[in-house]
Formats: structure tokens, sequence, C-alpha cells
């Protein structure tokens, strides 16, 4: 397979990431003049003589020029070397877990890890012979005292899913490199407009691009960002032979979303940072969990490794479990759903959906956290919503 090359002049160039966002990998079409992507909607190329390939494409797995577009786009706003798309972030999960492990490796993640991944390495990986550990990531000598010889990766997420941990990427990244490992960063929760890992040290990057940058709720899709070149040569032969690629539609919505992330992550941190104060503040509230309070823990690392403290918010019910299903279910603004990331406000009990997987293992999570997914809609109307739902 041939990997097309069409860098755009804009990677790696000191243009601002809104510039970025907009342009990266995004020049108007060279026959038309559409500014737009197009949706390349085809399976395969025609070829000028066996082998002959047209600027690189043969087939819309191995390569499509909208996905390319955004692959472009993705590695431009990270900062690294190669993006790539996928049909979930769960399948940029596993191709990048297969290519950087083998059976008999071993892995730490966050030990409050998002459900899924849990799931996929506890359920699936582990039956390949991946063995794991959960970590308190943010605790370096936890960290140090799990490593063994044949750690090969530490995955990381901050914040982490669902209780807003934030992790010292770049001193985990000492940590790992020192112990011969890889660092892989989930970025989702945070979008690369807040937080760019391969900066501060980590090897790749993981989104879930149906989340902030799709930003709308009507994408599914996943992403791997790496700035080793040779990671990025295994990551590309990888996505290809395994196939779980983005369809070129999916690749145009997300790229659609990106094209507004900076602006919508400004509304959606502060709309959490309004709704956060008015949660510490509320008397049926035992604990809020956000990196932009200064209670918060981590608070002085967000801050200095974080553009803006995010949209994501957790928070448990002094009522306990009854009192956060309840409440739950009593929102108007906040739609009783998985996911986050759109547009809209969400609302979910973890422990029942989205962290069921975890359920009676040492990542299950508090029977009375609730997690919000904080959109842009007026910040009054939030505030109200959550006040009737908590009277």
């Amino acid at each position: 397979m041939q990997t097309p090359d069409h860098s755009s002049d804009l990677a790696g160039s000191p243009a601002g990431f809104n510039t970025l966002a907009i342009h990266a990998g995004q020049e108007p079409d060279a026959r038309t003049g559409a500014v737009t992507v197009p949706i390349y909607a085809t399976s395969t190329y025609k070829q000028d003589g066996v082998g002959g390939l047209r600027s690189g494409y043969e087939y819309s797995r191995s390569a499509n020029p909208t996905r390319t577009a955004l692959e472009e786009c993705l590695a431009a706003l990270e900062g690294g070397v190669r993006g790539l798309a996928f049909a979930s972030g769960l399948a940029a999960e596993d191709t990048v877990l297969r290519t950087m492990c083998a059976p008999g490796d071993h892995l730490l993640l966050p030990d409050d890890a998002y459900g899924g991944t849990y799931r996929l390495i506890a359920r699936v990986l582990s039956r390949w012979g991946l063995e794991y550990t959960p970590v308190a990531l943010h605790d370096p000598a936890a960290v140090a005292a799990a490593m063994r010889p044949n750690t090969t990766v530490v995955w990381v997420e901050t914040p982490t899913n669902p209780l807003l941990n934030v992790v010292d990427i770049a001193a985990l990244a000492e940590l790992a490199h020192a112990g011969s490992a890889k660092l892989v960063v989930d970025n989702t929760f945070a979008s690369p407009y807040l937080q760019q890992p391969l900066a501060l040290g980590a090897d790749v990057v993981i989104h879930s691009t149906t989340k902030y940058l799709g930003g709308h709720s009507d994408v599914v899709g996943g992403a791997a960002i790496t700035s080793d070149a040779g990671l990025a040569e295994q990551f590309t032969f990888h996505q290809n032979a395994m196939g779980a690629v983005s369809g070129p539609f999916d690749a145009w919505l997300v790229l659609r979303g990106i094209k507004t992330l900076g602006v919508r992550m400004d509304r959606h941190c502060e709309n959490a940072e309004r709704v956060a104060e008015f949660l510490t503040e509320h008397p049926a509230v035992a604990q809020v969990y956000y990196p932009g309070l200064p209670s918060h823990p981590q608070h002085e690392l967000a801050a200095k490794q974080m553009r803006r403290f995010g949209g994501m918010i957790s928070f448990r019910l002094a009522g306990g479990e009854e009192a956060a299903l309840k409440f739950s279910g009593l929102t108007s603004l906040f739609t009783l759903a998985e996911s986050l990331g759109g547009v809209e406000s969400l609302v979910e009990h973890p422990g029942r959906m989205t962290h069921a997987s975890v359920a009676g293992s040492p990542l299950e999570v508090p029977a009375d956290l609730v997690r919000l997914s904080v959109g842009i809609e007026n910040i009054e109307d939030l505030l109200a919503d959550l006040a009737a739902a908590l009277a």
C-alpha cells in the first residue's frame, strides 16, 4: 500500500489553533475551488496502469481523500507527524494497543478509566495475553511501584473519566520512558484545544472524535496521533490491516465539527465553571469533581497543563445512590444520555450507564455519582434546570 502524502502547508507552522482547525489539510478543492472538503464516497480508484496510482489512492480502506484531510488536520492540531482516523474511539484504542503490545506484555491504566477502555483491556486483550494493572496515575510513587520489566505502555486519561483526576503528563512521560515504555494519553475530555500531550512528552494521543472534536452528537469516530515516525508507520500498516477506518461521511462530519472546536470549548468551559461553583454551594451535593475548582487536589497542575478546565463535571449526592438515580431523571435541558462533548448538555449515572462494565472491579465508581457534560446553552437556563432537579 502506498500512503498518500498531501501534507498541508500549515502543518507544523506557527499558525494559531483556530486557523489550523479551519485550514489544516483543508485547502480549496483543486478542480472546483470548493472551500469545504468534498465527501469522496468511493470505494476504489482508477489506476493508470497496473500499480500506477493517482495521488496515492487505490482502495478506501487504505486511504480516502476525505479521511486524509481529517487525519492531516488532527496531526496539525496535536502537533504530531501522523494522525489516523478510525470508526470509533475503541477501534483506535484496539489498533494502537495491538500495535504497541504483544502477548505477555504489561500495561498500566488509570484506576478510574473509562469503562469501555477497561472492558477492551480486561475482557478482550487480556485473553490475547496482555497483562494490566490499574493504578492511581496521579500518584508518581504508585506508578513507579507498578512498573514491571515487561511494561510496554502506560495508558493515561487526563482528566479521567469519570472522577476528573488530572495526571502530570510530563512527569509520567519521564517515568514511562525510564522504564522503556511508551506513554499513550486519551485526550478526549480536554480536546487538543485545551491540552496537547505530545508537547509534554507523550508518544501517542487518542481521541474519541465522537465527543468534542465532532461536537454535535451526530457521528461516531476515533483518532490516534503520534510524534514518533516509527510508530506512525506501524499504525498506518495496522489501520489498513485491521480495517476499522472512518468512512468518508463520518470523517467529513468530524472535520466540520473541528472548525468550531475552539469557540465551542471556550463556551463549554465558561458554563462548566459556573455549574461547578453552583453545585459546590448546594446543600444536596456532597462532593464536586472539577479541575477548575481550587479545592480539586490537582487544580494547580491542571492550571499549568491545560488552557482551561473543560466541560465535564462529576458530583456525588448527599442522598446516596437513590438520590443520584432520581436526579438523573429529573432534569430537562440536561438530557439523560450516554456520551459527552456535544453542544447540548447531558446527564448520566456512570455506575448504571457508561461504567457499568467496571462493576465489581477495582475501577467500580461510586453509586451516588452523577456525571454532567455541560453544553453551550445559556448558563442561566442550565443553572435553573439543575436547581429544579435538586430541589
